[in-house]
């Protein structure tokens, strides 16, 4: 006898269990899988509430693991916030000097060719203390990745300005804001990394939103991917909230993010083999009426 589909949903529907949502639920709270990825040891940290290196990082440990890297990753990591959590990352670590951390990739590389080389920098440290150093590697063609976490201060000695910073923005030592007649302007180092001949990929995306969330996830997978067919040297930017920094409260840290540095550094692909985009082509696609 054959049944009918109807009746067959309606019954399925009125034996479901029904969820009251006005009261306490009568059973505690389950964990119904592993949400932490196997290479994150542990998740406490003591970084200020609100702060987004430890999203970012936890999207580099998921695609490293997801492209069966964790036995042949090594990372090599500058001198800033996110330096606290070597303590808890499971991939073989390098500690590097301030700044120096592609040139201390560089060599791993040359010694290790077939191994994942990333570096994990803040704006400080990358833009500020190691410009030249990133520069030269990219210049080269150098097959690393160096993955920069921009949150626009220099976060472990306090807040003050970086070369990223944005006009207008409030630092430690830019209370009033940033003033570009007597700070100058932020540099886009995304742009300049791009343009040179020896970049094969490079992104800028953001943890502010669930969507940016997705999107870094997946410039994090492409970089790697193209370090692993050899092309080249690949650059990924991540935009993360420091509200303490910002001297904003917790709650307002991703719109902020979103409305200050993301009006500046607008999030995309900037280098995808031979497609070349600026940071200013984004913007228009993106903010077409302005931040």
């Amino acid at each position: 006898m054959s049944r009918d589909p109807l009746r067959v949903i309606q019954t399925s529907v009125t034996q479901s269990p029904v969820i009251k949502t006005d009261q306490p639920p009568s059973e505690p709270a389950k964990q119904k899988g592993r949400f932490r990825p196997a290479l994150l040891l542990h998740e406490d940290h003591d970084l200020c509430p609100g702060c987004g290196e430890p999203i970012a990082i936890r999207l580099m440990l998921e695609v490293i693991e997801e492209l069966g890297q964790a036995q042949n990753s090594i990372g090599v990591i500058g001198i800033g916030c996110y330096t606290a959590f070597t303590s808890s990352m499971d991939v073989d670590l390098v500690q590097a000097l301030h700044g120096r951390a592609p040139s201390v990739a560089t060599g791993a590389k040359r010694m290790r060719p077939d191994s994942l080389i990333f570096t994990l920098q803040g704006d400080g440290d990358m833009v500020n203390e190691g410009l030249q150093e990133v520069i030269h590697t990219a210049a080269r063609g150098e097959s690393v990745t160096c993955i920069l976490l921009n949150n626009g201060v220099f976060g472990e000695t306090g807040g003050h300005m970086t070369a990223t910073t944005v006009l207008g923005q409030r630092t430690k030592n830019s209370i009033e804001g940033r003033d570009a007649d007597y700070h100058g302007y932020p540099i886009l180092i995304g742009d300049l990394l791009a343009q040179l001949g020896g970049t094969v990929y490079a992104a800028r995306g953001s943890v502010h939103d669930a969507a940016g969330v997705v999107k870094t996830k997946n410039m994090l997978r492409r970089a790697f991917e193209s370090q692993l067919e050899g092309g080249g040297f690949s650059f990924v930017e991540i935009l993360t909230m420091c509200p303490t920094g910002w001297f904003v409260p917790t709650a307002e840290g991703p719109g902020y993010l979103d409305n200050v540095l993301g009006a500046v550094h607008a999030t995309g692909e900037l280098k995808n083999h031979e497609r070349l985009v600026t940071t200013a082509q984004l913007l228009a696609e993106t903010r077409p009426s302005g931040p």
